[in-house]
């Protein structure tokens, strides 16, 4: 089960294709399905949680939690949507676009995928790229 929320006035739309979308993203992986919530905030929430949690006094696009039992992916994925349209402008692309990345970014952290070294970042985003590429509402 995917469930969106927002924690601020940010509705998603198209709900059923990022889900879709993103379920396959788990399977294809080789996880399951289990409960996966992505909230969407705002810059202040999220540094918020970032300092609680991560302990890391930075703004970011995306902090994900990891629930996951065994083979079964279930977490929480946190989501600035000012970040989002912040690097959708610094980068030259759609909104839509660079919130499909976070949240394919958070799914692969799920995954098991890291971004910590320069290799760790190049495989996340190789794989970000091709999950983007499958994508419909990016076609």
């Amino acid at each position: 089960m995917i469930e969106f929320i927002s924690q601020n006035d940010f509705k998603l739309t198209n709900t059923s294709e990022f889900s879709t979308w993103l379920s396959s993203m788990i399977s294809e992986e080789g996880y399951v399905l289990g409960h996966l919530s992505l909230f969407f905030c705002s810059d202040e929430q999220l540094l918020e949680m970032n300092i609680k949690y991560l302990k890391h006094d930075t703004f970011t696009d995306v902090i994900t939690f990891d629930y996951n039992h065994g083979n079964t992916i279930s977490g929480d994925i946190c989501i600035s949507i000012d970040r989002v349209r912040d690097n959708a402008e610094t980068f030259g692309t759609s909104f839509v676009s660079e919130l499909s990345r976070v949240m394919a970014h958070g799914v692969l952290h799920l995954c098991g995928y890291k971004d910590k070294t320069e290799t760790e970042k190049q495989t996340i985003r190789s794989k970000e790229n091709h999950y983007l590429s499958r994508f419909s509402l990016l076609r």
